[in-house]
């Protein structure tokens, strides 16, 4: 079974790392807590995160500065990174959230339902591209010949596979409904990059399928 996703928080205070945990307690992921900038940084060179909750507002390396990090470096540039700020922000902020590289942004005090339901839709993100990865992998060592050819042997590799397969394609289907009303740029672009993913899965065993 694979690990939980986890969650990067990241803010000076921790009353407010209390309440996010809080409120993302009922969501099936690990939260991990950052004090600082610097702390979310190293947190990043060890651990791979399915998003990162990032306050503005901290001493010394602030939330842009942070963002700004995190997009430069290979390892993290693909995670999203949600800003959260207090409502009397410069009015710019939003344009700088997004320069950033943020996938969006909420203000302090944030309604709870709200955070979860984003949070929510990028774990089910990070989940499915996980488990793409797992069925690429087991795909291709297929069509490579590398499992065992014996009959018996392939006939259950390729009815798991289907099974898999098929899983993911119903899971995509669950995650775009649940997404259709958010219009998140950045959500519907990885929903479409993951359905051309799991498109070529399915062709890839379909050809297999039919040469067996």
């Amino acid at each position: 079974m694979p690990d939980r996703a986890k969650i990067l928080l990241v803010d000076d205070r921790e009353e407010n790392l209390i309440a996010l945990e809080a409120i993302l307690s009922s969501l099936d992921l690990v939260p991990v807590r950052a004090r600082s900038g610097e702390e979310a940084l190293k947190a990043l060179l060890s651990t791979d995160f399915a998003l990162i909750l990032l306050d503005v507002r901290m001493p010394g390396m602030d939330g842009f500065e942070t963002a700004a990090h995190i997009k430069r470096r290979e390892r993290t540039r693909n995670i999203p990174i949600i800003f959260l700020t207090v409502v009397d922000s410069a009015p710019d902020f939003a344009f700088r959230g997004y320069a950033a590289g943020a996938v969006d942004y909420l203000t302090k005090p944030f309604d709870p339902w709200v955070l979860r339901a984003k949070v929510s839709v990028f774990v089910e993100l990070y989940n499915m591209n996980r488990r793409l990865a797992e069925q690429a992998s087991l795909l291709r060592e297929r069509l490579a010949g590398e499992l065992p050819a014996v009959a018996g042997d392939q006939g259950a590799v390729l009815a798991e596979l289907g099974r898999r397969l098929a899983a993911v394609e119903e899971e995509l289907g669950r995650v775009r409904e649940a997404a259709g009303h958010a219009r998140d740029h950045a959500v519907i672009t990885t929903l479409n990059d993951l359905s051309k993913r799991v498109t070529h899965l399915r062709s890839g065993f379909d050809a297999l399928n039919q040469s067996a």
